[in-house]
C-alpha cells in the first residue's frame, strides 16, 4: 500500500523503466501530466472520491477471504470500517481528508456502503470463484518494454477460460469513451497472454456509480497484437519525450481535476527544471 508523500525535493527524479495502464493513459492524455508524475514525482494530495475507490476495492477483495455462503450485504458492509482504519493506519494523512469533520466522514462512508450494495445487484458473488485478487503483473515484450499492472479479480471457469474483472467506482463511459475504459483491460489481457500464453476469453468492467453497469469484451489475438503495437509505438513516443525533455500540456477534459496546474503552461504555471540529462545533439559539419 502506498505510504505518505514525503516533500518534492525528497523525491528523486526517476527515469521510466515501464508501462502500466494508468501511466500509458497519462501520456495519451496529457504529455506534461506524465512527466510530473512519473519523472518529477510530484506529489498529489488524496482525494475523497480516489480514496473512496480504494476503500471499496479492498472491501470487494476481502470479501472473498470469506466461503460463497457468508459473502453477503451484511458481511461486506461490515467490513468497511475494518478497511477504513487499516487504510488510516497504511496512509495517516488520509485523516486530513475529514479534520474533525465527523458528519462529513460518516455520510462518505455511507456513500461507499452504496457502491458496496450496488455491485450485489451486478454480480453474485456466491457463484464467483477468483483465483486470485489484486494480482501483480509483469511482462517484458520481445523489444524489451516492460509491462505491469494490478488486476482486480482473475476468474476460472471450470472449463479453464479466464476472465479479468476490474472494478470502476465512477459512471460507465458513453459510448465514444468505452473503447479508452477498455484499453486497461486489453492491456492486461496482452500481460497475462505473453506472460502465461492464455488469451483470457473475457474482460469486464464492473461500473458502480450511476445505476451501475457491467460491459464486457472477448478479445482476440489479433485485438492483442494491435494493443502491443500501439504501446510499443507509445513507449517510442516516451523515450523521445526523456530524451529531448519535450512533454507539452494538452488541454482535456480532465484538467478540471488535475492537482498540477500550478506548473502548467496551459494555466499560467511553470513546469520546474527539467530533471533529467538531455540527449546531446552533434550538429553535422557545413560542407563547403
Amino acid at each position: 500500500m502506498q505510504q505518505t508523500d514525503p516533500s518534492p525535493a525528497a523525491r528523486p527524479a526517476a527515469r521510466p523503466t515501464g508501462l502500466s495502464p494508468s501511466r500509458a493513459g497519462d501520456f495519451m492524455t496529457c504529455p506534461l501530466l506524465y512527466r510530473l508524475r512519473v519523472i518529477d514525482r510530484l506529489p498529489e494530495p488524496p482525494s475523497p472520491a480516489a480514496t473512496r475507490g480504494t476503500l471499496v476495492h479492498a472491501v470487494l477483495e476481502r470479501l472473498f477471504d470469506h466461503p460463497p455462503s457468508e459473502r453477503t450485504p451484511e458481511r461486506a458492509r461490515g467490513l468497511l470500517a475494518p478497511q477504513w482504519e487499516r487504510l488510516l493506519g497504511e496512509r495517516p494523512e488520509l485523516a486530513e481528508l475529514f479534520p474533525g469533520e465527523p458528519e462529513q466522514l460518516a455520510g462518505w462512508l455511507g456513500d461507499a456502503e452504496k457502491l458496496v450494495e450496488k455491485w450485489f445487484r451486478l454480480e453474485d458473488p456466491t457463484r464467483l470463484h477468483p483465483v486470485e485478487r489484486e494480482l501483480y503483473v509483469e511482462t517484458a515484450l520481445a523489444s524489451g518494454l516492460l509491462l505491469r499492472g494490478y488486476i482486480d479479480r482473475v476468474d476460472l471457469a471450470p472449463s479453464g477460460e479466464v476472465r479479468l474483472v476490474d472494478y470502476k467506482t465512477g459512471r460507465a463511459p458513453s459510448r465514444d469513451f468505452e473503447g479508452k475504459a477498455m484499453f486497461q483491460m486489453k492491456f492486461y489481457a496482452l500481460v497475462v497472454w505473453r506472460w502465461k500464453g492464455v488469451v483470457p476469453k473475457r474482460l469486464q468492467l464492473v461500473y458502480l456509480g450511476g445505476g451501475g453497469d457491467v460491459v464486457t469484451y472477448d478479445p482476440d489475438e489479433a485485438d492483442l497484437l494491435s494493443v502491443e503495437r500501439k504501446l510499443e509505438a507509445l513507449w517510442e513516443a516516451i523515450s523521445a519525450a526523456v530524451a529531448t525533455g519535450d512533454f507539452p500540456a494538452t488541454r482535456n477534459r480532465l484538467c478540471d481535476w488535475c492537482d498540477h496546474k500550478s506548473s502548467c503552461p496551459e494555466f499560467g504555471g511553470t513546469p520546474p527544471p527539467y530533471p533529467l540529462p538531455l540527449a546531446t545533439v552533434t550538429n553535422p559539419r557545413k560542407e563547403s
